[in-house]
């Protein structure tokens, strides 16, 4: 398990920082994870609505090399440090981490949000970190994408 800070994004130890001092003040924390290749509308979308739910929304973004082990060795499109540069310039990212397993069970577990977020091709109880926030009295949504954006679809749509 490693955790990385690279242009923008947070060292773990940086960020459980900022987490211990928002949850002291009673602010609520709202976690998700991706690859978020290509940052597109259904993205932002999606950030804006995880970001609504609570006070500070963190994002578990997959290294390069773990987004290799889950998607090919022709992704990622863009290098994490242009990914997580992207994501933490958005309004309703309050902090980036990036983290090289398959996973991001660890880093949940290390911040334990009240509400943990996927997009709604995740069932609830799939949802990686489900039994860990639900444990400790968080809730876990799966939100409804926007219709036609997709990472995958833009990739297929610039080949042909």
């Amino acid at each position: 398990m490693a955790f990385a800070g690279a242009q923008g994004a947070e060292s773990l130890e940086a960020l459980l920082k900022k987490v211990a001092a928002a949850k002291a003040q009673g602010k609520k924390i709202v976690f998700t994870n991706g690859c978020f290749d290509i940052i597109h509308r259904g993205h932002v979308s999606y950030m804006n609505r995880a970001r609504a739910l609570g006070d500070m929304l963190i994002v578990g973004m997959n290294s390069d090399a773990s987004v290799r082990a889950l998607k090919g060795p022709t992704r990622p499109v863009n290098a994490e440090a242009d990914r997580a540069f992207v994501l933490t310039n958005l309004k309703a990212v309050d902090a980036v981490v990036i983290f090289d397993d398959e996973t991001p069970l660890k880093l949940i577990e290390a911040v334990t949000p009240h509400v943990l977020v996927k997009g709604g091709d995740w069932p609830v109880d799939e949802i990686v970190g489900n039994t860990h926030v639900t444990a400790h009295g968080g809730e876990v949504l799966s939100l409804s994408l926007e219709e036609g954006y997709s990472t995958t679809g833009i990739i297929a749509r610039a080949k042909s």
